[in-house]
């Protein structure tokens, strides 16, 4: 008898070891604080907190068990318990609403980061899946073009796909890191990329998951025939940085000059002030990459 619950303890212990984790994490002290008014909630202090969430971490992956961790919002909690009829100042509505979150793909994998560190990739994966899904939104209410009749979001997103090609194409070897920023209706869509373009032979290696992020969001700019803009940085062993830029003009991607670029890398945004270049950077004229009309929405 103790043969068979000893036997049974060790396969439970190793279906453990195969059940993954998820752990909803309060980044923010404000957030923390929000959390906090409900007497279910066990913890006061937002530092012991994050202690105590870095320990269970360290505790499970020394288990061998796989820990996902995703952002813990109080205001989507309230709407979540609002919405599926739940009490909210219990440990249960806390735990199912950390299994949606996660479900949608905004979760970071534990490897051992410190809390802070871990705590920034969870925000900025928050971000960047917040940014797709509005991008995403946008492209799909577009309707037709006006023109033609064909699908704005779908003819955008071909025609973006193609402009990041030209983009990657265009800037040769070297390490080459992107950036897409559009101004929407409710807030800025800001997508970075990176690209590898050192090997001697085939194409630019990119992260499938940034690629599809960037050629969302830059799809959206050129749907909404709105302002915008790309930068290119490239980076090649032994050799000056380049800095290429393009503006988004009413659906299309025009290259600014080297002297437009060098005025919107050495201008303070928040101040309009001159700043001293960056030393071992070279501000280069965009190319061109955009040959296509551009689509038309309806009135």
């Amino acid at each position: 008898m103790a043969s068979y619950a000893k036997h049974t303890g060790n396969l439970r212990r190793s279906l453990r070891r195969e059940a993954p984790s998820t752990v909803g994490l309060l980044a923010d002290p404000e957030d923390f604080a929000a959390m906090a008014r409900y007497e279910s909630f066990p913890f006061e202090d937002h530092p012991a907190y994050l202690r105590q969430v870095e320990g269970l971490l360290r505790s499970l992956a020394a288990q061998g068990i796989h820990t996902t961790v995703a952002l813990f919002d109080p205001e989507d909690y309230a709407d979540y318990c609002r919405d599926q009829r739940l009490a909210p100042d219990s440990a249960a509505a806390r735990t199912r609403f950390t299994a949606e979150v996660a479900g949608t793909g905004a979760g970071v994998p534990y490897t051992g980061q410190s809390i802070g560190e871990l705590a920034t990739l969870v925000i900025d994966e928050t971000v960047r899946q917040a940014t797709w899904e509005y991008a995403t939104l946008l492209l799909a209410g577009l309707g037709p073009c006006a023109h033609c009749g064909e699908d704005i979001g779908q003819a955008s997103f071909d025609r973006a796909t193609r402009l990041l090609k030209h983009l990657v194409d265009g800037a040769g070897p070297g390490r080459h890191h992107l950036v897409c920023s559009i101004p929407a209706d409710e807030e800025q869509l800001t997508t970075v990329l990176h690209a590898d373009a050192t090997a001697d032979t085939g194409p630019a290696r990119l992260d499938s998951r940034e690629a599809l992020d960037f050629v969302t969001v830059l799809a959206a700019g050129l749907a909404l025939r709105g302002p915008g803009g790309v930068v290119l940085r490239s980076t090649t062993p032994d050799l000056p940085d380049r800095v290429h830029a393009w503006r988004l003009d009413h659906g299309a991607v025009r290259p600014l000059t080297a002297g437009e670029v060098f005025n919107a890398y050495c201008t303070d945004a928040e101040t309009g002030e001159l700043v001293p270049p960056e030393p071992g950077v070279e501000h280069r004229a965009g190319y061109p990459v955009d040959h296509e009309v551009p689509h038309h929405p309806r009135e």
